[in-house]
C-alpha cells in the first residue's frame, strides 16, 4: 500500500475514532474520504483449548484476574446474544470495518454437564460503552493475555502492565470538557498502523471497545484509541476528542506489547 494511501486511511479511521485535532486537521474533512483500510498489529496471546474440569460446576464461571485476562477471536460470522439461546445483540463478520480480525473480552464461560465450554460471556465492541452478550464457544478462538492498561483521567496517566506488575506509567493528553474520554472497563480490539510516524498519530494507536460519549454521529462511531501525536505540548492536558495521546516513543513500544483482548480501565 502507497504511504499517503495508507496515511489518509489511518487519519480517517483515529478522526473517526473522535482523535483528531482541529489545529492539524479539521474532522469534518476526513469524514468524506475514502480509502484502503489501515495497516494493522494482530495477533499475540496463547491459545487456549479450555479442556473438561472434572467435578466443575456446569453454571456459568469468570474468567480471568488483574494478571491473567482471556480474549476470543472469531473464527467467522458470530452472532452475539443478550443470554444463551436468548435474543440477538448484533452480529459480527470474522474481520471488522478496518480489516482487523473481530476479537471480544472474555468475562465468563457457560460449561454443559461435562463442563465443557459451550458460551462465552463477552465484551461487546459496540454502542452503548459496557454492552456485553454470549457467543457460542464454537465460533471463536479463546486465547489468554497477561497485558492491561489502566489509565487515571484525573492524574492524566496511563500504566502498562504485564502479569500484574507494571512495565510504564506515562503522561497523556486526554478528551476535552465537552468530547470527554468514557469511563469504564473495554478491551483492545484493534491496533492500527500510521503510514506517517511524524504525523497527528505518531506510529499509529491502540483501538480500544470504547465509544465517545457525544460525538455519536462520526464514521464507525466514534470509537476511542490511544495513540501518538506529533502536538507533544498537548499531553497532559485535556486537548483531545476523547482519545489519548501519549509521546511516540511510548506508542511506539505499547503497539507491540499489547495484543488484542488486552483489558482496559478507564478510571475518572
Amino acid at each position: 500500500m502507497r504511504t499517503g494511501a495508507l496515511a489518509s486511511a489511518v487519519a480517517a479511521a483515529f478522526l473517526a475514532a473522535g482523535c483528531g485535532t482541529a489545529a492539524l486537521e479539521d474532522e469534518r474533512d476526513v469524514q468524506g474520504r475514502a480509502g484502503p483500510p489501515p495497516a494493522s498489529l494482530e495477533g499475540g496471546g496463547e491459545l487456549v483449548a479450555d479442556p473438561a474440569a472434572p467435578g466443575c460446576d456446569p453454571r456459568e464461571s469468570r474468567l480471568g484476574s488483574r494478571q491473567t485476562a482471556y480474549a476470543a477471536r472469531a473464527k467467522g460470522r458470530v452472532v452475539a446474544l443478550k443470554r444463551p439461546g436468548g435474543a440477538r445483540v448484533e452480529v459480527f463478520g470474522r474481520r471488522n470495518v478496518n480489516g482487523v480480525h473481530t476479537v471480544f473480552g472474555v468475562l465468563g464461560a457457560v460449561r454443559d454437564e461435562r463442563c465443557r465450554p459451550i458460551w462465552y460471556r463477552v465484551q461487546l465492541p459496540v454502542r452503548p460503552n459496557g454492552t456485553t452478550g454470549y457467543v457460542r464457544a464454537g465460533d471463536v478462538d479463546l486465547f489468554r493475555v497477561r497485558t492491561r492498561i489502566e489509565i487515571d483521567l484525573s492524574e492524566r496517566r496511563v500504566d502498562f502492565l504485564r502479569g500484574g506488575r507494571r512495565v510504564l506509567r506515562v503522561s497523556a493528553a486526554i478528551g476535552k470538557s465537552g468530547t470527554p474520554t468514557p469511563t469504564g472497563r473495554y478491551y483492545v480490539n484493534q491496533r492500527l498502523l500510521a503510514g506517517d510516524p511524524a504525523g497527528p498519530y505518531g506510529p499509529g494507536g491502540i483501538g480500544i471497545s470504547a465509544f465517545s460519549p457525544v460525538l455519536t454521529g462520526w464514521t464507525q462511531g466514534g470509537p476511542i484509541a490511544i495513540h501518538g501525536t506529533n502536538d507533544p505540548g498537548s499531553i497532559g492536558e485535556a486537548a483531545s476528542y476523547g482519545c489519548l495521546r501519549i509521546e511516540n516513543r511510548h506508542a511506539e513500544r505499547m503497539l507491540r506489547a499489547n495484543p488484542e483482548g488486552t483489558p482496559v480501565l478507564i478510571r475518572a
